[in-house]
């Protein structure tokens, strides 16, 4: 039974509470609890300047603001602490104010604890933009006021009391939201599990465990959408509390969605010819059929196969920029894992010019070697990981006796130009980084965007 949103409005009243993080998600949330009447303290790593206007804002609507290198140094004192995703629960001082009975939650959990409509939340290693994004749109098809947020939209607490019990809510979740989370989604998907943010994680365990919080706390009303293809996620089927649907691109399911003699269906039913899709790639036939199983209960085949012959997708993901003297030029700036980058390679019909490179996640790179070389005509290098991609590449290439054309190249601008450079008449170039932006960008977005900058430039 989902909680009445006049609860936490009783509860917080008054309430000493701390927000850990001034991002794009807190920043409407510090708003919303100052108009609840709560006294708000808001700690980040950024200093006042930086913060420009929005310190100022906040300190005007009588926001305490603690700023700088050591704004974790004294968290001390408040009943209600509200952390940013990406700061460990184990934090030394998130583990202080604990200790002393202060509540740790973020914006996302009291979301899904006090929204009155049905929630579908999707997550996994790979594909979950898309996917949120295809269930989205197929909800809002046939007629629902639905909402978007999580990983992608807008931050949606500071609107719950906007939201009615019949609209639809779809909520792209990761690791780190999910990590703390005691609440799951009425609808659950994981869209498949492999190695990913093993620089936050302590480990694999630790990064499937989070996973499972979406759906550990559902009820038997609730349901699960998994994986068949994907052996971490069709593990999962064993915990389930709720009902359970699957999707596989292998198999034909008596009970999910499937892919078979070039058509999806859902529960038997054809929905679609895969070239009447406008999504390149077997990926993204995967994500249709994820997101027709998380809605089948509330829509009909029809609009499941409007969106599906419809959506050309997401920015960032295997986006066409354009074409240069015969060239075609792909922005997959969201790749930021091998098994992303592995997927996308195989979308295209041919071996591609590939720009990858960036932040180290430590996660390995032997399955992009292995899975990916024969799908790649020039390997474009750039970024922290570098040396460490060439390396590995090197090794495998040796073991088969084949070469591969690899060029690492100083700067990001640098690797653009060279791949323009070496690029014939039909060829693809694509950036498809296999690795965070950190080293280089803010965010993925912000790579991809001055990727789409160049491109438009040449």
């Amino acid at each position: 039974m989902k909680k009445k949103f006049s609860e936490f409005k009783g509860f917080i009243k008054g309430k000493r509470v701390g927000v850990v993080g001034i991002g794009v998600s807190n920043i409407p949330l510090i708003q919303f609890l100052v108009e609840l009447k709560a006294v708000v303290t808001a700690f980040d790593k950024k200093t006042y300047s930086l913060l420009g206007q929005v310190a100022t804002d906040f300190e005007k609507n009588g926001v305490k603001l603690v700023l700088g290198e050591d704004y974790l140094d004294d968290l001390t004192g408040f009943d209600v602490i509200f952390k940013t995703p990406s700061i460990r629960i184990d934090n030394p001082a998130l583990l202080k104010a604990k200790e002393e009975g202060t509540y740790i939650t973020s914006e996302m959990e009291e979301f899904i604890k006090y929204c009155p409509a049905k929630i579908f939340g999707v997550t996994g290693s790979d594909g979950k933009t898309t996917t949120t994004t295809i269930i989205y749109n197929i909800l809002k098809k046939e007629g629902y006021k639905t909402w978007v947020g999580g990983n992608i939209g807008t931050p949606l607490f500071a609107n719950i009391e906007e939201i009615n019990k019949d609209d639809k809510v779809v909520l792209e979740l990761s690791s780190f939201q999910l990590m703390t989370m005691t609440v799951s989604t009425d609808v659950a998907v994981v869209t498949n599990l492999s190695p990913n943010h093993l620089d936050i994680h302590k480990d694999m365990e630790e990064y499937i465990d989070a996973k499972r919080n979406i759906f550990k706390y559902q009820s038997k009303a609730d349901l699960l959408v998994l994986n068949k293809d994907n052996t971490l996620t069709y593990e999962l089927r064993k915990e389930a509390k709720g009902k359970v649907k699957y999707f596989s691109l292998k198999e034909k399911l008596e009970d999910g969605a499937y892919f078979q003699n070039d058509t999806l269906f859902i529960m038997d039913k054809a929905v679609c010819n895969l070239e009447e899709i406008k999504l390149k790639g077997m990926h993204n036939v995967g994500n249709l059929l994820t997101a027709f199983c998380a809605v089948e209960d509330e829509v009909t085949i029809a609009s499941m196969r409007e969106v599906a012959t419809t959506f050309v997708g997401v920015a960032h993901r295997g986006e066409f920029v354009r074409e240069v003297e015969g060239v075609k030029y792909y922005n997959d700036s969201i790749a930021s894992s091998p098994t992303r980058t592995i997927a996308s390679l195989k979308a295209f019909e041919k071996p591609v010019i590939l720009i990858a490179g960036g932040y180290d996640k430590q996660i390995p790179f032997e399955p992009l070697a292995q899975e990916g070389y024969s799908n790649i005509k020039t390997l474009i290098l750039v970024g922290a990981t570098k040396y460490k991609i060439k390396e590995v590449f090197e090794r495998v290439l040796k073991e088969k006796k084949i070469s591969l054309e690899i060029i690492l190249a100083e700067n990001f601008n640098e690797a653009i130009y060279k791949a323009k450079e070496v690029a014939r008449v039909g060829d693809i170039v694509t950036l498809s980084p296999a690795c965070a932006s950190f080293d280089m960008f803010e965010n993925f977005e912000v790579r991809g965007n001055k990727y789409k900058e160049i491109i438009m430039a040449l």
